[in-house]
Order: structure tokens, then sequence, then C-alpha cells
């Protein structure tokens, strides 16, 4: 599978190629990109979001990376890695020669057993702990050589280990037992940090020392932070950014003009989705599986598409999404049309007092979601089977609810962390998941652990649709959407197709001045 990539407007040029080369003047001038993805924390091993992860992409590197578009992991700080013997239990890297810290001090094998030891020790609640849960332990079996002890088959493992959660750290500089505080980071990318304000900014410089994939770094990049989308309209709109994605909001999606000689703008496939998370635990309202199947024949996503979204994003009827292997429609198959007949019948079986009473939340400031979630209070509401009392919390704050199970519904989107279905069923459904829903089911955890056996992705189809069939029926979580993904920039500056093409990479020294 390839996520494809359609670049709507591609390069005002002229007749000669000489004009896509960017002119001295501004060949190191700065390039500014807007974003209302927020960074929850600088360690690696604190961050579990798109916001953080595209920061790092950046300013760390970890031991294999994606090329555009790829689907599979390529050597960035190894310079080779490899599955040892047969049955995907052990996996071996051999790193690079020349790849210095910032102190000026050259990666080890023992930075890359510390950076993944740390990670697991620290355990953070909004950390990426949970990607790894087949890994046992870690060794530095030389200066240039570390080995991955695998607790069970893992075809997955190196492509959690091309993440943001793979991201290498300097070991004399993280605490082995904490976070680090501050914002200082200590990291190998084709970018340095210097400077970053929490929700407002970062600054990077070129990192002349980077030793990896990349041919070469980039321009220099400031990227500013809004703490919503019309705040980052108002920035597009008023050019103080030269780059706007992740997000505008809809109506300003919606009405962009790709004729337009002034801009650029790129519209690409994604296998970003967003789904309404429901609590299964005990305390919960939502307890009991057949009020989740009542709320899932009352939700109307294609309204949420139209409506609120403006036509930006399709509805999703699946866990995984269109364009990843084992799509399905499970959720049409179950629930093809909103019924509150049959969710009322639900209810009465179940034996609860109408209205089921709870609470959804949503991050404020994460695109559409205030309009969102007034959406879906009215959906559910409408029929006088539910009553939602919905809160916006700060991202996060958010992020620590959920994971603490302190809301009944929230929901949150989900940018795949690499381009595998793998990426939709632990993090989302197994038990332990990051979402933290409570949902467990044994089957659906075999399934997982099943098709991770499998080094030709292709035979995991099954799997997959099994896994969503039992998705659809427990409903611990209703997909609502799957977006598309908007770059716009101004006409002078290209590269824009890159910082999303669902491999969970931004690749911001793609960007360039033409």
């Amino acid at each position: 599978m390839r996520v494809l990539v359609t670049s709507l407007v591609l390069a005002v040029v002229g007749i000669g190629g000489w004009q896509l080369l960017p002119s001295q003047e501004n060949r190191n001038k700065t390039i500014t990109v807007g974003t209302t993805d927020a960074v929850t924390a600088l360690d690696p091993a604190g961050a579990y979001d798109a916001g953080s992860w595209a920061l790092f992409s950046n300013v760390f590197q970890s031991l294999l990376t994606f090329e555009p578009g790829g689907v599979e992991p390529v050597p960035d700080a190894a310079k080779s890695c490899g599955f040892e013997g047969s049955g995907l239990r052990t996996y071996t890297c051999r790193l690079r020669d020349g790849i210095t810290f910032p102190s000026g001090r050259e990666m080890t094998a023992a930075d890359v057993k510390y950076s993944f030891d740390r990670m697991k020790k620290i355990n953070s609640d909004v950390g990426p702990v949970s990607l790894f849960g087949t890994l046992g332990s870690v060794t530095a079996d030389d200066a240039k050589t570390v080995t991955f002890h695998l607790s069970s088959p893992d075809a997955t493992f190196p492509l959690k280990v091309a993440t943001g959660a793979g991201s290498i750290v300097d070991k004399d500089k993280y605490p082995a037992g904490a976070l680090r505080s501050g914002s200082a980071v200590d990291g190998t990318g084709p970018y340095r940090l210097t400077g970053y304000t929490k929700d407002e900014k970062a600054d990077l410089e070129p990192n002349t020392h980077y030793r990896g994939y990349l041919s070469g770094t980039g321009r220099p990049i400031a990227l500013r932070y809004y703490p919503d989308s019309r705040k980052l309209d108002g920035a597009w709109k008023a050019r103080q950014v030269d780059v706007a994605t992740r997000t505008l909001s809809p109506d300003v999606l919606s009405q962009l003009n790709p004729s337009d000689p002034d801009i650029r703008v790129t519209e690409s496939d994604s296998s970003e989705t967003r789904n309404l998370y429901l609590n299964t635990r005990a305390a919960s309202p939502l307890h009991d599986a057949r009020v989740r199947r009542a709320m899932a024949w009352l939700v109307n996503r294609e309204e949420l598409a139209a409506t609120v979204y403006e036509g930006t994003v399709d509805p999703l009827y699946s866990l995984v999404p269109t364009g990843i292997i084992g799509h399905t429609t499970s959720f049409f198959d179950g629930y093809p049309a909103r019924s509150p007949k049959k969710a009322r019948a639900l209810l009465t079986e179940a034996g609860v007092s109408l209205p089921v009473r709870f609470t959804l939340g949503y991050g404020v400031g994460r695109g559409a979601g205030a309009e969102e979630a007034a959406a879906l209070k009215k959906q559910l509401e409408a029929d006088g089977l539910f009553k939602v009392d919905v809160r916006g919390y700060e991202w996060t704050d958010f992020q620590k609810r959920w994971a603490a199970g302190k809301m009944d519904a929230w929901a949150v989107g989900w940018v795949a962390d690499y381009p595998d279905p793998d990426t939709f069923g632990g993090p989302l459904v197994g038990t332990g998941s990051t979402m933290s829903t409570g949902y467990s089911n044994k089957l659906v955890d075999h399934l997982i652990l099943d098709s991770r056996q499998f080094a030709d992705r292709s035979r995991v189809a099954g799997d997959f649709r099994d896994l969503q069939t039992d998705v659809a029926q427990d409903v611990p979580l209703i997909p609502l959407w799957q977006r598309k993904e908007y770059v716009v920039s101004t006409q002078d500056v290209g590269g824009g197709q890159y910082l999303d093409d669902g491999t969970g990479v931004f690749r911001l020294w793609r960007l360039g001045w033409i």
C-alpha cells in the first residue's frame, strides 16, 4: 500500500528550469510555518501526539526513518538493521559513524539502549511506551551495535523504531528516571532547536553536523503555534506565515482556490482518522456494550462531514481507514442508517434509565472540536435517549483526563504512526491501549499479536477484518471521519506536499524558496 499524494498546484514556473532555484538572497531566508498542533513535551519519552512528533522528526534521529510515501523504513542513524535468525524476535542495528550530539560527543549504541530503557522506565501516561509492548530488553553489544530482544514475534517493530518514539537522546543530558525539564533539546536530527516558547514558537536552524539518511538539510524554519484554527486563519490571511498546515478551519479550506496564482495548495489523501472513544469501565454510564451500540445507531457522520467540516473530510465506517491494508466498512455493515428505534430497543434491553447521561470531552483549539461536539450532542439527544454534558479542555489536560478515564466519551484525531494497520490496532483497541477506554477483548488482542508474525504485511488483511467485526460489535469507539490533508503556502515556497504524506514524518527540510 502507498498513501497517494496529489498536488493540486505544483509550481508557478516560467520556461527556464533555473526559476525553480532560490535566489542567493533567499537561500538562507527563514520560512515561517503555522500550525494548530500543540507540543506536549520536548522530551521524546513524554509525548505521543502529532505536534510533538512533528518536531521530533526534525530535531532528533531514530535508527530508521521513512522515505516520502514509503511503507518500508530505511536506515537513518543506523547504517543497517535487520532481524537475526528466524522468529522475528531479535532485531539488530549497526550505527553510522560520525553522528555527534550538540556537545560534540559521538553517538554510541549505549545512547540508543539508554533512550529505550528510560522511555520504558519513565512510562509516562502521555508517552509512547505502549508502542513497545513486545520489547523485552535492549543490549549494547559494542560501541556501534545495538540489539533489541522481543518477547514475541513482531514484524512491525522496525516501523515503530522509525517513529518519534524511537528518538535517540544524549544519555549525558537526559535523566534516567524523569522527563527532562526546560526548553533545551540535544538531538542529532537535520535541525537544531535554537529557540522555543511553549504554545508559541520553535525556531530551527540547519544542523551542519547531521549525518544520516538525508543528503543535506534545509532552510531555517520558524514554527509558529496557534491556539485554534481561527488564529491560524488570521495569520495566513495576513501572510504572517509562509506555510499553513494542520489545521486551517473548514470554511477556509472549502474556499481555497487552486487557480489562485498567489498561493500553492496541496491536497493529499491521508490516513488520519477521528473517532469518538467510549469509556467501557464499570463506573461509566457507557459500560454496557448495548448502550454503546445504541449510540452507534444515532451518530450521523455524513452530516458531520457535510456541515461541521464542509466536505473537507470523508465519513469513516471502520477502525482502519481507506488506503490501509485491512480496511473494511464494519460500522456501516452493523449500523447502516441512523435508527432511533433500534437504539431505544437496545437501551430498553440494557435496563438503563432514560435519558442516559454522560460527559463528552474535546480538546480546545483542536480544529472544529467544539462545533463537532455540539453536533454530536444534538444528534445523540434528538430522540430523548441520551443527555450529553459537553466539556472542552486544554490539550495537555485533555490528554491526561482520557488517560485517567475521567471522561465518558471523547473525540480525538489519530495520525498514523506508520503506514501499517497495526498502528490502528493495539494503540486504539488493544488491552491497555493509548486511548485508555478500558476496553479489553482477548480475541482482539490475539488478532493483533497474530498479525505481527507476518513480515509480508499483505497477509494481515484477514486478521484486521475479523478484528474490526469484533470492534463494531463491542463499540469501544465510533469512527467519525477520515481527513483530507491540506497544506497551503505562498507561491514562492515549494515542498509543502512533503509535510504530511502518511508516513508520520514532518519533512520541514523539504521546504524551500523558489
